[in-house]
């Protein structure tokens, strides 16, 4: 009798120990597509800054186009 309580523990702590190495990998899982999540956001946003500073450079442009062609307001 005293042989079971032991071999119980056992199973359940084998069961335990199989869940716990499921869940690292799903952590490790988890962490690879996080990575590629952030590797890609990074990526988006240097390529709309890229077109932030496109666009000004535009407006500037096309300010001092009116300027030369009187196009202008006087406010700016």
């Amino acid at each position: 009798m005293a042989d079971q309580p032991d071999n119980l523990l056992l199973v359940y702590l084998r069961r335990i120990d199989e869940k716990v190495d499921r869940l690292a990998d799903d952590v490790r899982e988890l962490k690879t597509r996080m990575t590629a999540v952030e590797e890609h956001l990074a990526k988006v946003d240097l390529s709309i800054a890229g077109v932030n500073r496109r666009i000004d450079r535009v407006e500037a442009r096309l300010e001092r186009i009116e300027r030369r062609l009187d196009l202008a307001d006087a406010s700016h």
